[in-house]
């Protein structure tokens, strides 16, 4: 374990907050206690379990990679400024990390790509190989598997996205072996039943107000994919 949790301060928010400070759950969360090596953040669409895990990352100096060069019809002021009320708690020092967000791995893989014109050696650090020659989802293991193990503090936003079932298998025993080997700590933000399925994860949900953890069986994510296969024919 590094990190040993998060506290944050509602009363110093924004006087009169949009997106993220009006949401209940972020209004009547005090404390986010990380227990366990490998913790996964769920709920719905906008319930705020992304952008803690952002405020997470830049609250711990950890980069945040962007696409730069896109331009939004309208940006929230507020989105990023959840981390300068917020305070994190150490387990013995500040260790590095990383962060990764699905929506913008493409377009680090090709400036990687770019980098390593002049300088191949740069590719040794993630697999050996160009990420942009292989399949999305073969890029992104290749660089998980060469990331994480190294010591540090690890944030996932959603990184199912483009991983097919087996692939998020792979991921799922990528992060119990690195976690259970003492050097790495997993937060993930997910809506993946298989990789909430990770042995000795606990999962907090954001559905919950006050955010809580919640069995792998009480979970939304499991309780539908359950009940699709049970009875698939219904669904349609």
């Amino acid at each position: 374990m590094h990190l040993k949790g998060l506290t944050l301060f509602p009363e110093r928010y924004p006087a009169h907050p949009g997106y993220p400070f009006s949401l209940p759950v972020l209004r009547e969360t005090r404390r986010i206690d990380l227990r366990v090596p490998v913790t996964f953040f769920v709920g719905e669409n906008g319930s705020g379990k992304s952008t803690v895990l952002q405020a997470i990352a830049r609250k711990c100096g950890i980069h945040i990679w962007k696409n730069t060069g896109r331009m939004r019809y309208e940006r929230n002021p507020y989105v990023e400024r959840l981390h300068q009320y917020m305070e994190v708690s150490w387990a013995d020092g500040i260790v590095p990390g990383s962060y990764f967000g699905s929506d913008t791995f493409r377009h680090f893989a090709e400036s990687l790509d770019e980098w390593a014109v002049s300088d191949p050696a740069m590719l040794g650090y993630f697999g050996g190989r160009s990420l942009v020659s292989q399949s999305h989802g073969q890029s992104l293991m290749s660089f998980f598997r060469s990331r994480y193990r190294i010591r540090g503090l690890f944030l996932l936003d959603e990184p199912e996205t483009a991983l097919s079932p087996k692939t998020q298998l792979e991921l799922l025993r990528l992060l119990a072996e690195e976690s259970a080997g003492g050097h790495a700590q997993f937060i993930v933000a997910t809506h993946s039943p298989i990789l909430l399925a990770c042995p000795g994860a606990e999962i907090l949900s954001f559905d919950h107000v006050p955010v809580r953890a919640v069995a792998y069986e009480d979970t939304e994510h499991f309780q539908v994919y359950r009940d699709f296969m049970k009875d698939r024919e219904h669904h349609r």
